[in-house]
């Protein structure tokens, strides 16, 4: 069974920052790539930001140049540093985990439950 916990979520002001954290947990033999997505109620779920390796991050062009996304590998962990919040960030907050198990061999997509962001004044 896998398990994926988020944590971190708040209400901030404009400007302000929070910092994501995710760890998942379990029989795991690899987790191939790590990522946050954001879904507003009513709306689509939408990418954030990933990462597999180190050099393979990918952002959201609202999140480039505000939000920083790394991995700890031996943790099983994906963070997300998130700054200069804007009320547009205003969403719930999902933990993306994409993992491979064995014995017997599986390759899933593992969510967690979410941790909800507010940003206003």
């Amino acid at each position: 069974q896998v398990q994926v916990v988020e944590s971190g979520g708040g209400s901030v002001q404009p400007g302000g920052s929070l910092r994501l954290s995710c760890v998942v947990s379990g029989k795991i033999f690899a987790v191939n790539a790590m990522g946050w997505y954001r879904q507003v109620p009513g709306q689509q779920r939408e990418l954030v930001a990933s990462q597999a390796t180190p050099a393979t991050k990918t952002y959201s062009p609202f999140a480039m140049e505000r939000f920083t996304i790394s991995r700890d590998s031996a943790k099983k962990a994906v963070y997300l540093q998130m700054n200069n919040l804007k009320p547009e960030d205003t969403a719930v907050y999902y933990c993306n985990a994409d993992i491979t198990q064995i014995q017997p061999w599986s390759h899933t997509i593992y969510w967690g439950q979410g941790t909800q962001v507010t940003v206003s004044s």
